[in-house]
């Protein structure tokens, strides 16, 4: 009787440490899993986010290069050569579409996607009417420039700003998502160390248990 005792309770004592070994091995997945979501979190801070800010800042300063152009050749003195300033245009019309380019190939969310294509729209407009305006130059070059140009600069302006402006929002997003994480990784921490000190009664318990049976099995060999 006593061995299927002794027996029963060491397998109630089993079942419940390998419990806690089932939980503790749950808890680290889930530990591990939230220090990777992190740290995907802050790479796309940076490669999404951070460096494609950077680009489109420079397609701003192209912009601005290319409208200097033009204002030379609409009110200037007449010595810039327009084969030179197409030449020009050109460079900068490669470097823009080479930053949408790789601006595509971020992850985007919906709304991005959305400004991303207007922005497309408003600077092709814009670069067929700088090349009609090269091309025509004269008075009649600054009438289009005066009606039209200026206009689809400030929408091609209007459509970069609204791009940069939701790199700002969606870095938030992805910010309160780190955190959520890392409350997580606190709370996995915790139950680990609620699991430890379990461990630690429990072990104990079971040196006390054990003690006690020990004494009263040499009290009954004395007697």
């Amino acid at each position: 009787m006593k061995f299927a005792f002794s027996l029963k309770n060491k397998l109630k004592i089993a079942f419940l440490l390998f419990c806690i070994m089932c939980c503790t091995l749950l808890i680290r997945f889930l530990e591990d899993k939230s220090v990777e979501k992190i740290n995907e979190s802050f790479i796309s801070m940076y490669n999404d986010r951070l460096v494609p800010a950077t680009d489109l800042y420079f397609i701003a300063e192209n912009l601005f290069y290319k409208n200097k152009i033009l204002q030379e050749i609409l009110f200037g003195d007449g010595n810039v050569q327009p084969s030179t300033s197409i030449v020009k245009m050109n460079k900068y019309n490669r470097k823009i579409d080479s930053i949408i380019n790789k601006y595509e190939l971020t992850l985007l969310v919906k709304q991005e996607k959305s400004f991303l294509n207007d922005l497309k729209k408003a600077l092709t407009v814009q670069q067929g009417l700088e090349a009609k305006i090269m091309n025509i130059a004269g008075t009649e070059g600054r009438i289009i420039y005066e009606s039209m140009g200026k206009n689809a600069v400030d929408e091609t302006l209007t459509k970069l700003s609204a791009l940069i402006k939701i790199q700002s929002k969606v870095g938030n997003d992805l910010i309160k998502g780190s955190k959520i994480f890392v409350s997580g990784t606190k709370v996995y921490s915790t139950l680990q160390v609620i699991l430890a000190i379990v461990i630690g009664i429990m072990i104990v318990a079971i040196v006390s248990a054990s003690n006690a049976v020990k004494i009263q099995s040499e009290k009954f060999n004395l007697n």
